[in-house]
């Protein structure tokens, strides 16, 4: 083979190769990039990063780039200041909006859990609790207007407890330290999601006796939604976006919390497997993730009375105006 015709064959091998890299890079290009602000990083999620990790996004053509905005407050402004396409946060938030007075609400289109995600943690073990053990107690709550102190006090009023008459209830910790401030000292009760109510155990700061998720009933607690306009302008997204959170609802449906676990690990390479395990398996065994993407109107009107018995609904608010359902019932026919 003369030198010609081999340079001949080298310039004909980096012209394929040329094109295989061009049209790879056509390929990547054509996914659809979409920006999700969820408001903490949370088990209770699972659905969301078995969504990414086992790549239903991509099969949908989407390309998620996901980022924790830590509180309802700073993940709504994400929102409204285009930071971010798509919110996962709970519903309460886009009712709060509303209210302000918008030209351009923000519309709920798919639900991911159906269920407070709070345990009531003790600070001593107790075989068979009774929730009238609270009364009198000093119980370290959550944020005043948020979705987890509201639906913790629709439960207990159902259960007979008056939540500021009963209680001496703290609720000036914010978020991210109420879990330490419970571990120095304060308070007899608190409200934690999991992970932490299941590391408190193991390391023998508290206990969970009750769940609230159990006494709250169904609603839309945690929700995907998006701008109205963002919605009109990217019909084919947001339906992708809930045909890929559906496979992942299907698929945490059928699956172990053993496996959920292996799945989500990634995300939580600080936490022992044993207490992935166990807070997947809360979670499961109480119906917290949601089966299906639609928020229906009866667990809307749920939410509903959840505020308005919080006091801090200024007038209610319809299911009609505030929740999409049309991608989620889609989602189901092409989702099997």
């Amino acid at each position: 083979m003369n030198r010609r015709m081999v340079m001949s064959l080298l310039l004909v091998a980096a012209l394929v190769m040329t094109t295989v890299l061009a049209g790879c890079g056509n390929k990547d290009s054509d996914k659809v990039k979409v920006r999700i602000g969820e408001v903490t990083r949370s088990l209770f999620y699972a659905p969301q990063y078995v969504a990414i990790e086992k790549g239903y996004f991509e099969e949908e053509g989407l390309d998620v780039e996901l980022t924790t905005t830590p509180g309802g407050d700073k993940t709504m402004t994400a929102l409204l200041s285009n930071a971010i396409d798509v919110a996962l946060v709970g519903s309460e938030t886009s009712i709060y909006v509303y209210q302000q007075g918008t030209d351009d609400p923000i519309i709920n289109f798919a639900q991911l859990t159906q269920t407070d995600g709070t345990f009531l943690v003790a600070r001593e073990a107790v075989e068979t609790f009774d929730w009238n053990a609270l009364k009198g107690s000093v119980f370290l709550g959550q944020r005043k207007g948020g979705m987890p102190q509201m639906a913790g006090e629709f439960a207990l009023k159902k259960l007979g407890i008056d939540p500021q008459a009963d209680l001496e209830l703290i609720q000036n910790v914010d978020f991210a330290n109420i879990p330490a401030a419970f571990a120095s000292g304060t308070g007899d009760y608190v409200q934690l999601f999991e992970p932490t109510a299941s590391i408190f155990e193991k390391e023998g700061k508290g206990h969970v006796v009750a769940s609230f998720g159990a006494e709250s009933g169904h609603l839309p607690y945690t929700v995907f939604m998006a701008k109205q306009s963002y919605i009109n302008k990217n019909e084919k997204t947001v339906q992708a976006f809930t045909n890929a959170i559906h496979k992942a609802q299907l698929w945490v449906e059928s699956n172990t919390a053993e496996a959920i676990t292996d799945v989500v690990l990634p995300y939580f390479e600080n936490v022992d497997r044993d207490i992935l395990i166990s807070s997947i398996d809360r979670y499961q065994k109480q119906g917290s993730f949601s089966v299906d993407p639609v928020i229906d109107e009866a667990e809307w009107n749920n939410l509903i009375d959840v505020i308005t018995s919080a006091g801090e609904l200024e007038k209610r608010t319809e299911h009609s105006e505030l929740v999409n359902t049309t991608f989620a019932e889609k989602s189901i026919e092409a989702v099997k």
